[in-house]
């Protein structure tokens, strides 16, 4: 919306379209939820509007305490402290709770998580050339970041089952 007005349904086929949930915490049902939310608190105004034969739709701009919303958001967010959650450091922390034939399958699902994270970016990366410099530099980030936990993984799978 920050682009130019849309529906709650534009936004979250744009949401889908880019992947954008790859990269945040985003459903579309929050996507809605959020939009109405917004308006309610008068960061983003709704107008109807009727396309052809279609039913009435709402379709959302944001307001100018909208724009000064993003703002303090955006630099409140650029001055956090990064955290990175990856949802398998729960099977990492409880592999010794698990039978021991069991880890290695476990650390091989990993993997392939990892592997499918990897093969979906590089064909993102190369797909979409008209991707804009933010978009690609974090598809970027995103491919670095899989070779990383391939490194840090196959490294702890060594040592880990050396170990058991």
């Amino acid at each position: 919306m920050k682009q130019q007005p849309q529906s709650a349904y534009e936004l979250q086929k744009n949401v889908e379209y880019r992947n954008i949930s790859r990269w945040v915490k985003i459903s579309t049902p929050s996507i809605y939820k959020k939009v109405i939310q917004l308006e309610e608190k008068g960061y983003l105004e709704a107008e109807l509007v009727r396309e052809g034969n279609m039913p009435e739709k709402s379709v959302y701009r944001i307001t100018p305490e909208g724009e000064h919303f993003f703002m303090d958001l955006m630099e409140k967010t650029a001055r956090e402290t990064v955290s990175i959650f990856l949802n398998f450091n729960a099977v990492i922390m409880n592999l010794d709770f698990m039978p021991e034939e069991k880890r290695k399958e476990l650390l091989e699902g990993i993997h392939d998580g990892i592997s499918d994270l990897k093969e979906t970016i590089e064909v993102k990366s190369g797909e979409r050339q008209h991707i804009p410099l933010t978009g690609r530099t974090i598809l970027q980030q995103q491919l670095e970041m899989t070779e990383a936990m391939e490194r840090w993984l196959t490294g702890f799978e060594k040592e880990y089952l050396k170990k058991k």
